[in-house]
């Protein structure tokens, strides 16, 4: 025992004999003792909220009352017990705890040293925050495929946070550092109690309609479920799906995931994030545009080289004007021989042609005039030999009626008949007196 608690028990003890007023101090450690010796060792169980782990790895939280009677219990939990806890606990969830009770004397406060924890199950708030969410997720406010990329380098950014919370001054801070040249609408509205959601949702449409920023930001600092529930809001939520703005959300600490969150275009993890996540350090553009810049050089660098390498080429290719012109003119004069020699050797070619065909087709004249001779000279040969006066001449006579017709044969002569024959140096006329024919015809005049 201290020797503080000691002079205050024993000014305690003091003040319950004589009825003199007690210290604070004694009334404290007196009502503490009182309920050590009451209570002992309870066992209580609760929703959680506020939770929060210290660097020193002490917890502390409250213990709400699950019954909705609004009761609550504050808890401290030290390092060495927290180290056997055997789940995270979280805002919301519904535990049994075991310890003792005690009086905070720094505030004077009832608080409970929890020494052993164990989850029993969702608090209430924590299932109608599921509930909600699954109901949203099904009507596809949180699918990917509506997430729409943030603009790389916003001029204007709209923010929409408490004027008097700790967020707005971490973002500004933040922008401040690293984007200076970027300009910052405030759209103030409450962000806890009953009357924030109507305020996130009129500062969401307020900014819509003025469309005066490229992107929004709906940040708040931490807190207990309960403390960060309008970002669970289904009208809220629907705001930030609904916005044509690109909206990043960032509420809360790291482990905070509020559905505000889920239906915003991009997630960070706290405000001070979200600023960064929205607007590229002008350094690191600075630096980026100045390495762009020297790459540019260099190859603008190698490109000139390369042209005046490839001029030099040329140039020590190209030749006077005069000795081009005289070259040109020496093969010109080389073309016009050739083409003067091409020509004679096709006109030669051609005449020699010409006076081929001509010998040729003189031939053929003489060719075919000797083969008209011949074939004259025996078709007159065969005329001659068939000329009656020939006949005639070796002795035959041709003997025909009045009507100048050939009687061939004595068969149809009759007698007084007149009859002509013809010889070949005349002829005579005579009349026939009578007929003898032989017994078989034959084949003479």
């Amino acid at each position: 025992m201290t020797a503080d608690g000691t002079e205050a028990r024993l000014a305690g003890a003091a003040a319950m004999r004589g009825g003199a007023p007690w210290s604070v101090a004694a009334l404290l450690l007196a009502v503490s003792d009182a309920l050590a010796a009451r209570f002992g060792s309870v066992t209580v169980r609760g929703e959680l909220s506020g939770f929060t782990r210290a660097a020193s790895g002490h917890c502390y939280f409250t213990l709400k009352d699950t019954s909705g009677a609004g009761a609550g219990l504050r808890c401290a939990m030290f390092r060495r017990n927290a180290s056997y806890l055997e789940f995270s606990p979280s805002d919301g969830q519904q535990v049994e705890v075991r310890g003792r009770l005690a009086v905070y004397e720094a505030r004077g406060e009832l608080q409970m040293v929890a020494e052993h924890m164990q989850r029993l199950g969702a608090g209430s708030l924590y299932e109608e925050f599921l509930r909600l969410k699954a109901r949203l997720e099904a009507q596809g406010l949180f699918d990917a495929a509506h997430k729409r990329p943030l603009p790389q380098h916003p001029r204007t950014i709209g923010l929409i946070t408490s004027a008097s919370g700790a967020a707005l001054h971490d973002v500004l801070t933040t922008l401040a550092r690293r984007a200076p040249h970027v300009q910052v609408v405030l759209y103030p509205s409450l962000v806890q109690g009953l009357e924030a959601p109507a305020a996130l949702c009129l500062a969401l449409n307020t900014a819509n309609q003025r469309a005066e920023t490229d992107v929004l930001m709906l940040c708040r600092g931490g807190g207990s479920l309960e403390d960060l529930w309008a970002f669970n809001d289904e009208r809220v939520v629907r705001a930030v799906a609904a916005s044509r703005l690109p909206v990043i959300c960032g509420v809360g600490h790291e482990t905070d995931v509020t559905l505000a969150d889920l239906a915003a275009d991009l997630r960070a993890p706290t405000p001070t994030a979200a600023a960064e996540l929205v607007a590229p350090a002008r350094e690191a553009l600075r630096q980026g545009l100045t390495q762009a810049a020297h790459r540019l050089r260099k190859g603008l660098h190698r490109q000139l080289d390369r042209v005046a390498q490839d001029m030099d080429l040329r140039a020590l290719r190209l030749q006077r004007p005069g000795q081009r012109l005289q070259v040109q003119q020496t093969q010109l004069g080389h073309q016009a021989g050739r083409a003067m020699q091409a020509a004679s050797q096709q006109l030669r070619m051609a005449h020699q042609q010409l006076q081929l065909r001509h010998d040729r087709l003189a031939a053929a004249r003489e060719h075919a005039l000797e083969r008209q001779a011949s074939r004259l000279h025996l078709l007159q040969s065969r005329l001659e030999a068939l000329n009656p006066k020939r006949v005639l001449a070796r002795g035959y006579a041709w003997v025909e009626g009045p009507d100048g017709h050939a009687r061939t044969s004595a068969r149809g002569l009759q007698a007084g008949e007149a009859l002509s024959a013809v010889w070949a140096d005349g002829r005579a006329h005579m009349v026939v007196q009578t007929v003898a024919l032989d017994q078989e015809p034959s084949s003479g005049l």
